[in-house]
């Protein structure tokens, strides 16, 4: 039996485009000779769909285009993620077995997550029929998603009657670490079931979301077999001769039969390809290349521009960008302003000669200055505080939405995660913009990835002095990060804590110490929900990101 895995990068709600992509694929797994070709859960209409599953007439829309896929799939099998509704106005998360120009048949998924950035409860009904399908004397099983995660999914159902290969398409996002994780699960269930476990994963990026790929296949040891790429659109084909097992009775399982597309001996076999694994820094680096590489491809932008301070977050920003669209489609701005030293002006010089990317400068001196003079009837007698940094920080967003609006750029956002969980960010100043490159990135892991680009490069792309300066927003004299926040080796392990693993303050206290530290950090983060709240969306990359992840009223009098 031959199978391919179609790792594909949908769009949501193009359902045309997912359409002739999905026909490409099964072309190429036909012209290979693949029996079966698996594409991930929602395939057809993208995932994840949200609130365009309220709209009836997009499910329709939905069966619609499956019909036109219907007709693709002579001699082979394809299984097809879509959107399934039923005559009482349910619908359901589904996979299409089509075959031989017919649909054989449908599974409905029966878990429906929903935590994290999961709502699938909000949407489907959860399916309760179990079909298995009989290829050649070979009984196959599909599942979709989190199907195999509990311990009583449908792989219990499936060994019971003699299943010898499991289909499982997915569309499981990335997050650092989860890579292992999943294979260590498809693993576990192929050993315990001894079943050769095929498990094919969307990839491309969806807003904040970034799905992986990594699709991978195992034998019934446990060991993985073959492997696709990551963050890449791939087609894995893989060879397999799963023995022939008895079919038992039991209520609710239908037994479908599906056509061989190749005599047997007929086709020279396939290697299995197993693409190397990637360090963790890496695997963070390129999953925000392709979420950023997606938002812009997917919203219809060409270019993009960004505020080039001289400092780290917004250099390894530019970084991110040129390898997501190219050095010729990104736009660096410095803004100089009275407080703007001669260093990070030349550092951002030399980060964009580096990146050869095209360089504006806008000083915003004058701006700021005539600022002052019209607010000076009412500020005369107040002293100098955050408002007159605020305001430099506010004329710089300004400008960026003013050349996003005349030239059809799209701004991205220089601000890490540290930043926004505490709010040392300016509110229609460095936060305007629309989407967020670093925003789930804490500022210890942008110093290592600032690192590995300039390793994976061979050389300093980022300017040494720029990751050796310490932090400034240099928004008045002599300013340093850290003389408003702890140093962040210790504010990020705080935050991990407080945001990642929703511990108390006590908790934190108990592990980390220095009771006051703790305390003015985690107020800084409840204070600082109605800045987040208006913040553009980012790339996910840990277990709990702001946004979908984190869902805190603004309005909360709750305090430890």
């Amino acid at each position: 039996m031959r199978i391919a895995l179609a790792q594909i990068n949908p769009t949501v709600g193009d359902l045309d485009g997912n359409r002739h992509k999905i026909a490409e694929y099964i072309r190429r797994a036909r012209d290979l000779s693949a029996d079966i070709v698996a594409f991930p859960e929602c395939a057809l209409c993208g995932y994840p769909p949200e609130d365009l599953l309220l709209k009836k007439h997009f499910v329709r829309d939905n069966l619609k285009t499956l019909r036109f896929l219907i007709a693709e799939t002579k001699h082979i099998t394809a299984i097809v993620g879509f959107i399934d509704p039923d005559a009482a106005g349910n619908i359901y998360n589904a996979a299409a077995v089509i075959s031989q120009g017919k649909l054989a048949g449908v599974y409905r998924k029966e878990h429906l997550p929903n935590y994290g950035v999961f709502d699938e409860k909000r949407y489907f009904s959860p399916g309760e029929q179990n079909p298995v399908w009989l290829f050649d004397s070979a009984p196959v099983g599909v599942s979709i998603c989190e199907d195999i995660w509990p311990a009583d999914g449908s792989h219990i159902w499936q060994a019971a009657v003699g299943v010898r290969v499991m289909i499982n398409i997915s569309s499981s996002p990335y997050e650092m670490g989860k890579l292992a994780t999943r294979r260590k699960l498809v693993a576990a269930r192929a050993k315990d079931a001894g079943v050769y476990f095929v498990y094919v994963n969307l990839v491309g990026g969806q807003d904040e979301l970034v799905f992986d790929g990594g699709s991978c296949v195992m034998n019934p040891c446990g060991k993985m077999i073959a492997a696709a790429k990551a963050f890449a659109e791939d087609i894995l084909f893989v060879d397999i001769d799963p023995l022939p097992g008895a079919i038992a009775r039991r209520e609710r399982r239908t037994v479908m039969g599906l056509t061989s597309s190749a005599e047997s001996g007929a086709r020279a076999a396939v290697p299995n390809r197993i693409e190397p694994a990637q360090s963790k820094i890496e695997r963070v680096y390129r999953a925000l290349v392709l979420g950023t590489r997606d938002y812009v491809a997917k919203n219809g932008f060409k270019k993009v521009v960004l505020g080039l301070s001289g400092g780290i977050d917004s250099a390894l920003v530019a970084a991110i960008a040129v390898d997501a669209v190219g050095r010729e489609n990104v736009v660096g701005v410095t803004m100089p302003s009275q407080f703007t030293s001669g260093a990070t002006l030349g550092d951002a010089k030399r980060l964009a000669a580096n990146l050869n990317i095209e360089l504006v400068s806008v000083a915003i001196k004058p701006v700021y200055d005539r600022y002052l003079e019209q607010l000076a009837p009412e500020f005369a007698k107040a002293a100098l505080d955050v408002t007159e940094e605020n305001l430099q920080a506010r004329i710089r967003g300004n400008l960026l939405m003013a050349f996003s609006n005349k030239k059809g750029w799209l701004v991205l956002t220089t601000g890490n995660k540290s930043e926004m969980a505490v709010g040392y960010c300016t509110l229609y100043g460095d936060m305007s913009g629309g989407f967020a490159v670093i925003k789930d990135v804490l500022k210890t892991t942008v110093y290592a990835l600032a690192a590995f680009k300039n390793a994976a490069a061979g050389y300093d792309v980022i300017p040494r002095s720029v990751i050796e300066r310490p932090p400034t927003a240099e928004l008045k004299a002599n300013q340093k990060d850290q003389d408003t926040l702890p140093p962040y080796d210790v504010l990020d392990e705080i935050l991990k804590a407080y945001v990642e693993e929703s511990l108390s303050l006590a908790a934190i206290v108990k592990k980390f110490g220095q009771p006051d530290v703790v305390r003015r950090v985690v107020r800084m983060v409840d204070l600082s929900e109605y800045k987040r709240r208006q913040s553009p969306p980012g790339v996910k990359i840990t277990p709990r990101a702001f946004g979908k992840d984190w869902r805190l009223p603004i309005t909360n009098g709750y305090r430890e």
